[in-house]
Protein backbone atom coordinates (compact mmCIF):
# COMPACT_ATOMS: atom_id res chain seq x y z
CA UNK A 1 0.00 0.00 0.00
CA UNK A 2 1.25 3.48 -0.87
CA UNK A 3 1.11 5.95 2.02
CA UNK A 4 1.21 9.74 1.96
CA UNK A 5 2.48 11.65 4.97
CA UNK A 6 2.28 15.40 5.38
CA UNK A 7 5.49 16.81 6.85
CA UNK A 8 7.10 20.14 7.60
CA UNK A 9 10.83 20.23 6.88
CA UNK A 10 12.00 23.54 8.27
CA UNK A 11 9.77 26.05 6.48
CA UNK A 12 8.95 23.62 3.65
CA UNK A 13 5.58 21.80 3.61
CA UNK A 14 6.11 18.40 1.99
CA UNK A 15 4.09 15.37 0.95
CA UNK A 16 6.16 12.28 1.71
CA UNK A 17 5.13 9.26 -0.39
CA UNK A 18 6.38 5.68 -0.13
CA UNK A 19 5.39 2.03 0.03
CA UNK A 20 4.17 1.25 3.57
CA UNK A 21 6.15 -1.96 4.02
CA UNK A 22 9.47 -0.24 3.28
CA UNK A 23 8.66 3.18 4.73
CA UNK A 24 11.37 3.03 7.42
CA UNK A 25 14.11 1.61 5.20
CA UNK A 26 16.85 3.50 3.38
CA UNK A 27 15.34 4.00 -0.06
CA UNK A 28 16.42 5.80 -3.22
CA UNK A 29 14.98 9.33 -3.10
CA UNK A 30 13.19 11.38 -5.74
CA UNK A 31 12.35 15.04 -5.13
CA UNK A 32 9.65 16.27 -7.51
CA UNK A 33 9.07 20.02 -7.98
CA UNK A 34 5.78 21.48 -9.20
CA UNK A 35 5.29 24.26 -11.73
CA UNK A 36 4.62 27.99 -11.47
CA UNK A 37 1.30 28.73 -9.72
CA UNK A 38 0.77 25.04 -9.00
CA UNK A 39 1.24 23.11 -5.72
CA UNK A 40 2.64 19.86 -4.38
CA UNK A 41 -0.70 17.99 -4.40
CA UNK A 42 -1.02 18.41 -8.17
CA UNK A 43 1.79 15.93 -8.82
CA UNK A 44 0.65 13.04 -6.65
CA UNK A 45 0.16 10.84 -9.72
CA UNK A 46 3.92 11.03 -10.42
CA UNK A 47 4.72 10.23 -6.80
CA UNK A 48 2.35 7.25 -6.72
CA UNK A 49 3.91 5.67 -9.80
CA UNK A 50 7.43 6.17 -8.47
CA UNK A 51 6.60 4.96 -4.96
CA UNK A 52 5.15 1.80 -6.50
CA UNK A 53 8.57 1.14 -8.02
CA UNK A 54 10.29 1.34 -4.63
CA UNK A 55 11.22 5.01 -4.32
CA UNK A 56 10.75 7.49 -1.50
CA UNK A 57 9.24 10.61 -3.08
CA UNK A 58 9.07 14.14 -1.70
CA UNK A 59 6.69 16.73 -3.13
CA UNK A 60 7.50 20.15 -1.63
CA UNK A 61 5.64 23.42 -2.00
CA UNK A 62 7.78 26.05 -3.69
CA UNK A 63 7.99 29.37 -1.83
CA UNK A 64 4.89 31.55 -2.51
CA UNK A 65 2.93 28.44 -3.57
CA UNK A 66 0.53 26.01 -1.90
CA UNK A 67 0.81 26.19 1.87
CA UNK A 68 3.56 28.78 1.46
CA UNK A 69 1.25 31.00 -0.57
CA UNK A 70 1.48 34.69 0.29
CA UNK A 71 -1.63 36.04 -1.50
CA UNK A 72 0.44 37.59 -4.27
CA UNK A 73 -1.22 38.65 -7.51
CA UNK A 74 -0.01 37.42 -10.91
CA UNK A 75 1.77 40.73 -11.45
CA UNK A 76 3.54 40.31 -8.11
CA UNK A 77 4.46 36.65 -8.69
CA UNK A 78 6.18 36.94 -12.05
CA UNK A 79 8.99 39.28 -10.92
CA UNK A 80 9.78 36.72 -8.21
CA UNK A 81 10.07 33.81 -10.65
CA UNK A 82 13.86 33.43 -10.50
CA UNK A 83 13.93 34.12 -6.76
CA UNK A 84 11.58 31.13 -6.40
CA UNK A 85 13.76 28.97 -8.66
CA UNK A 86 16.96 29.71 -6.74
CA UNK A 87 15.28 29.27 -3.34
CA UNK A 88 13.92 25.89 -4.41
CA UNK A 89 17.41 24.74 -5.42
CA UNK A 90 18.48 25.52 -1.85
CA UNK A 91 15.39 23.75 -0.50
CA UNK A 92 16.34 20.57 -2.38
CA UNK A 93 19.63 20.35 -0.50
CA UNK A 94 17.92 21.09 2.83
CA UNK A 95 15.37 18.30 2.29
CA UNK A 96 18.04 15.83 1.26
CA UNK A 97 20.12 16.54 4.36
CA UNK A 98 17.08 16.17 6.61
CA UNK A 99 16.20 12.72 5.25
CA UNK A 100 19.84 11.67 5.22
CA UNK A 101 20.12 12.51 8.92
CA UNK A 102 17.07 10.31 9.55
CA UNK A 103 18.73 7.43 7.68
CA UNK A 104 15.79 7.14 5.31
CA UNK A 105 17.58 7.57 1.97
CA UNK A 106 20.46 6.11 0.01
CA UNK A 107 22.83 9.05 -0.68
CA UNK A 108 24.08 7.36 -3.84
CA UNK A 109 20.63 7.15 -5.43
CA UNK A 110 18.96 10.55 -5.51
CA UNK A 111 16.81 11.86 -8.36
CA UNK A 112 15.30 15.28 -9.02
CA UNK A 113 12.47 16.04 -11.43
CA UNK A 114 9.79 18.61 -12.08
CA UNK A 115 7.35 20.19 -14.47
CA UNK A 116 7.81 23.61 -16.09
CA UNK A 117 9.31 25.78 -13.33
CA UNK A 118 10.10 22.50 -11.58
CA UNK A 119 11.93 21.30 -14.68
CA UNK A 120 13.89 24.55 -14.71
CA UNK A 121 14.76 23.97 -11.04
CA UNK A 122 15.88 20.42 -11.89
CA UNK A 123 18.43 21.69 -14.41
CA UNK A 124 19.78 24.27 -11.99
CA UNK A 125 20.04 21.69 -9.23
CA UNK A 126 22.12 19.47 -11.52
CA UNK A 127 24.46 22.43 -12.06
CA UNK A 128 24.66 23.07 -8.30
CA UNK A 129 24.91 19.58 -6.78
CA UNK A 130 27.09 16.68 -7.85
CA UNK A 131 25.25 14.33 -5.46
CA UNK A 132 22.17 14.20 -7.68
CA UNK A 133 22.34 10.85 -9.50
CA UNK A 134 19.75 11.41 -12.26
CA UNK A 135 17.22 13.98 -13.41
CA UNK A 136 14.07 14.42 -15.47
CA UNK A 137 13.21 17.83 -16.89
CA UNK A 138 9.57 18.05 -18.00
CA UNK A 139 8.96 21.22 -20.02
CA UNK A 140 12.05 22.70 -18.33
CA UNK A 141 14.90 24.85 -19.58
CA UNK A 142 18.61 24.48 -18.75
CA UNK A 143 19.52 27.86 -20.30
CA UNK A 144 18.70 30.20 -17.43
CA UNK A 145 20.22 33.36 -18.86
CA UNK A 146 18.74 32.91 -22.34
CA UNK A 147 15.30 32.13 -20.91
CA UNK A 148 15.39 35.08 -18.52
CA UNK A 149 16.27 37.35 -21.44
CA UNK A 150 13.44 35.83 -23.48
CA UNK A 151 11.02 36.50 -20.62
CA UNK A 152 12.07 40.15 -20.54
CA UNK A 153 11.64 40.48 -24.31
CA UNK A 154 8.10 39.11 -24.03
CA UNK A 155 7.25 41.49 -21.19
CA UNK A 156 8.49 44.45 -23.24
CA UNK A 157 6.55 43.32 -26.32
CA UNK A 158 3.34 43.11 -24.32
CA UNK A 159 4.09 46.46 -22.68
CA UNK A 160 3.29 44.93 -19.31
CA UNK A 161 4.13 47.05 -16.28
CA UNK A 162 7.07 45.27 -14.65
CA UNK A 163 8.20 46.63 -11.25
CA UNK A 164 11.88 45.78 -11.76
CA UNK A 165 14.57 48.09 -13.16
CA UNK A 166 17.05 47.12 -15.87
CA UNK A 167 19.81 47.22 -13.23
CA UNK A 168 17.89 44.75 -11.05
CA UNK A 169 17.34 42.47 -14.04
CA UNK A 170 21.07 42.53 -14.82
CA UNK A 171 21.85 41.63 -11.21
CA UNK A 172 19.45 38.67 -11.33
CA UNK A 173 21.00 37.43 -14.57
CA UNK A 174 24.44 37.46 -12.92
CA UNK A 175 23.02 35.39 -10.05
CA UNK A 176 21.65 32.87 -12.54
CA UNK A 177 24.91 32.15 -14.34
CA UNK A 178 26.29 29.54 -11.85
CA UNK A 179 23.02 27.58 -12.17
CA UNK A 180 22.77 27.82 -15.96
CA UNK A 181 23.53 24.28 -17.12
CA UNK A 182 24.14 25.46 -20.67
CA UNK A 183 26.99 27.65 -19.37
CA UNK A 184 28.31 24.91 -17.06
CA UNK A 185 27.96 21.77 -19.15
CA UNK A 186 30.89 20.05 -17.45
CA UNK A 187 28.89 19.91 -14.20
CA UNK A 188 26.48 17.44 -15.75
CA UNK A 189 29.29 14.86 -15.75
CA UNK A 190 27.46 12.22 -17.81
CA UNK A 191 24.65 11.89 -15.27
CA UNK A 192 21.42 10.41 -16.67
CA UNK A 193 19.06 13.16 -17.82
CA UNK A 194 15.73 12.90 -19.62
CA UNK A 195 14.00 15.85 -21.27
CA UNK A 196 10.31 15.78 -22.21
CA UNK A 197 8.75 18.67 -24.07
CA UNK A 198 5.71 19.55 -26.15
CA UNK A 199 6.55 20.91 -29.60
CA UNK A 200 3.67 23.39 -29.32
CA UNK A 201 4.58 24.68 -25.84
CA UNK A 202 4.02 28.48 -25.81
CA UNK A 203 5.18 28.98 -22.21
CA UNK A 204 8.60 27.31 -22.16
CA UNK A 205 9.65 26.84 -25.80
CA UNK A 206 11.55 23.60 -26.33
CA UNK A 207 14.36 25.02 -28.48
CA UNK A 208 16.74 25.99 -25.66
CA UNK A 209 16.51 22.54 -24.07
CA UNK A 210 16.83 20.74 -27.40
CA UNK A 211 19.86 22.79 -28.42
CA UNK A 212 21.48 21.97 -25.08
CA UNK A 213 20.68 18.27 -25.49
CA UNK A 214 22.19 18.21 -28.97
CA UNK A 215 25.31 19.94 -27.69
CA UNK A 216 26.01 17.65 -24.74
CA UNK A 217 24.91 14.34 -26.25
CA UNK A 218 28.04 13.98 -28.37
CA UNK A 219 30.25 14.02 -25.27
CA UNK A 220 28.15 11.59 -23.24
CA UNK A 221 29.31 8.12 -22.33
CA UNK A 222 26.66 5.65 -23.52
CA UNK A 223 24.59 8.58 -24.79
CA UNK A 224 21.76 6.40 -26.06
CA UNK A 225 21.24 5.08 -22.54
CA UNK A 226 21.98 8.08 -20.36
CA UNK A 227 20.53 11.14 -22.09
CA UNK A 228 17.35 11.48 -24.10
CA UNK A 229 14.98 14.11 -25.44
CA UNK A 230 11.34 13.26 -26.06
CA UNK A 231 9.56 15.88 -28.19
CA UNK A 232 5.81 15.31 -28.41
CA UNK A 233 4.67 16.88 -31.71
CA UNK A 234 1.06 17.32 -30.54
CA UNK A 235 1.63 18.55 -26.98
CA UNK A 236 1.56 22.07 -25.62
CA UNK A 237 2.37 23.04 -22.03
CA UNK A 238 1.05 19.85 -20.47
CA UNK A 239 2.85 16.54 -19.94
CA UNK A 240 1.23 13.60 -21.69
CA UNK A 241 0.51 10.31 -19.93
CA UNK A 242 3.43 8.87 -21.88
CA UNK A 243 5.69 11.52 -20.38
CA UNK A 244 4.46 10.75 -16.87
CA UNK A 245 5.12 7.03 -17.29
CA UNK A 246 8.53 7.64 -18.87
CA UNK A 247 9.53 9.71 -15.84
CA UNK A 248 8.95 6.80 -13.48
CA UNK A 249 10.63 4.37 -15.89
CA UNK A 250 13.69 6.62 -16.26
CA UNK A 251 14.33 6.63 -12.52
CA UNK A 252 13.67 2.91 -12.25
CA UNK A 253 16.34 2.36 -14.90
CA UNK A 254 18.95 4.73 -13.50
CA UNK A 255 18.38 4.62 -9.74
CA UNK A 256 17.55 0.89 -9.68
CA UNK A 257 15.43 0.55 -6.53
CA UNK A 258 16.24 -2.79 -4.91
CA UNK A 259 13.05 -2.92 -2.87
CA UNK A 260 9.97 -3.53 -4.97
CA UNK A 261 6.32 -3.34 -4.01
CA UNK A 262 5.16 -6.58 -2.41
Amino acid sequence: MIIIEKEQIGTIPVLHVSEQTTHHQELPLIIFIHGFQSAKEHNLHYAYLMAEKGFRVLLPDVIHHGEREASLSDSQMMPRFWEMVLQTIKDISFMKEDFLSRKLIDPDRIGVAGTSMGGIVTNGALAAYDWITAGVSLMGNPSYVAYAELQMEEIKKRKVKFPVTDEEVAKVIEQLKPFDLSLNQDRLSNRPLLFWHGAKDPVVPYQHAYSFYEGVKAGYNEADENIDFILDPKAGHKVSREGVLMTADWFEKHLQPTVQKA
